[in-house]
């Protein structure tokens, strides 16, 4: 009974924490999911309003496969260099915080583990806890400790902008082939409203997906995104109306 009894709280534990992300990172998470969740929606969103406003302006095929072919390419490679900078700014950021503090360790220790207590009482710790935790994740690991504490930082897992950049070049492009392709295929009477669809099924499959990583409202992201890229398409639609001449 004494073992049974036991073993409960822990397998209920494990129960209530399901789908937790305690053994991964999350920002390293969010990072991913921000650069592949905004790097297909722009493909298909910037890509689908360029081709249906080419569209709205002329019948030719070609002139549409080019300015969309175009758009794919330059999008895809803005974006990848783009999170590209933006990341490494970021980790640039955080090995200059993470210097800081490392040399404060060395120089000033004591401090540093009154300030780390400090922290821990903030948060609602009593005093001499407080400065327990401190000495024990301090002789553990000081900078780790520090690092999450005070910067919100693993030393461990920085942001990777390599990976932020490859994820959004490969996320645009494939988002962006939908509407190219869409448009492309059928006869001219039916490329707008084919291209139309394809695009609202992508970002109804973008904002789910989006949503279901994030642990955020379906309903709100996926109509949010259908919402953004049907205004869009209809916009350029009728610039490409307004200025072109579509004959045939």
């Amino acid at each position: 009974m004494t073992e049974l009894g036991a073993e409960e709280p822990a397998n209920m534990h494990g129960a209530a924490h399901t789908g937790e992300p305690h053994h991964t990172s999350l920002g390293e998470r969010l990072n991913w999911l921000r650069a592949g969740v905004l790097g297909a929606n722009d493909g298909i969103v910037s890509v689908a309003g360029l081709v249906v406003g080419v569209a709205g302006a002329t019948t030719d095929r070609t002139a549409i496969m080019i300015a969309g072919v175009a758009s794919l390419v330059a999008g895809a490679l803005s974006m990848a260099g783009g999170e590209y900078v933006s990341v490494s700014t970021q980790r640039d950021t955080e090995q200059a915080a993470l210097r800081l503090e490392r040399y404060e360790l060395e120089t000033m220790p004591e401090a540093e583990e009154r300030e780390l207590a400090g922290i821990y009482e903030d948060k609602g710790l009593s005093p001499e806890l407080a400065a327990e935790v401190a000495r024990e994740l301090t002789e553990y690991d000081a900078l780790e400790a520090h690092a999450e504490a005070e910067l919100g930082i693993d030393p461990d897992e920085l942001t990777s902008p390599w990976h932020a950049a490859w994820a959004s070049l490969v996320a645009f492009t494939c988002g962006g082939l939908l509407p190219l392709i869409a448009i492309a295929l059928p006869p001219v009477s039916l490329r707008v409203s084919a291209c139309a669809a394809a695009v609202v099924v992508g970002l109804v499959v973008t904002g789910w997906l989006s949503a279901r990583l994030g642990n955020a409202p379906i309903g709100r992201a996926v109509a949010r995104n259908v919402g953004v890229g049907a205004l869009t398409m209809v916009v350029t639609y009728l610039v490409g109306l307004l200025f072109g001449v579509t004959t045939g």
